[in-house]
């Protein structure tokens, strides 16, 4: 209630900024190309081409990687009413002039460190073990800040999105999501959005 009053009150910020976080490789792809699909602007520059990891796209903006070090970040403000797709490492440095509806997309820790593992495999860079497995202990810690942290500003709001049970009922997360949006996309061409065939690292 507090937050709901908070906001209320606060400054004109125009639109809320749709912004498609998870982890690497837990469906944030798939959720931009969903968003598109039903309506809604992307903030993207296509620098980053599709490929074998991503043959569909990464719908990624490249500035927004270096969100962290920077100082001027009005930019963002061009992603008001649009998506914006950035890492949940990331959130914490979103400016505070903005508001935010995240999308959290959420994926079985051991699919995403097969994914990455796949995708640093083709590029010559194997980790051991050990490094594996801080991989996955840094992944857990940044989901449980990445929760905290937005039920904390008064200007994010917040949904988990799961992948699997996306690829396997699209049309619930289509309906999920269109409500946390405002109701005005277009749930069929969402559903369609989404390709079974590219979940292809799967836990036993």
């Amino acid at each position: 209630m507090l937050k709901a009053l908070k906001k209320m009150f606060a400054a004109d910020r125009g639109e809320a900024i749709v912004v498609v976080s998870g982890l690497p490789r837990s469906g944030t792809s798939m959720m931009m190309r969903m968003l598109e699909a039903g309506g809604v602007a992307i903030l993207s520059d296509g620098e980053r081409e599709a490929d074998v990891d991503n043959p569909k796209g990464y719908y990624e903006l490249e500035r927004i990687k270096n969100l962290e070090k920077e100082t001027d970040k009005s930019y963002l403000q061009e992603g008001r009413g649009k998506a914006v797709k950035a890492i949940s490492f990331l959130i914490k440095d979103l400016p505070d002039d903005n508001d935010y509806k995240v999308i959290f997309m959420r994926r079985d820790l051991d699919e995403v460190l097969a994914s990455q593992q796949k995708m640093i495999d083709r590029l010559d860079q194997g980790d051991t073990e050990a490094e594996k497995e801080a991989m996955r202990e840094a992944f857990r810690n940044d989901i449980v800040r990445t929760r905290l942290l937005c039920k904390g500003r008064d200007n994010t709001d917040l949904i988990e999105v799961h992948y699997k049970a996306t690829v396997e009922d699209p049309a619930a997360t289509a309906s999920t999501v269109n409500r946390f949006l405002g109701g005005h996309l277009d749930e069929a061409k969402m559903r369609e959005a989404v390709e079974a065939s590219l979940y292809r690292n799967r836990a036993s």
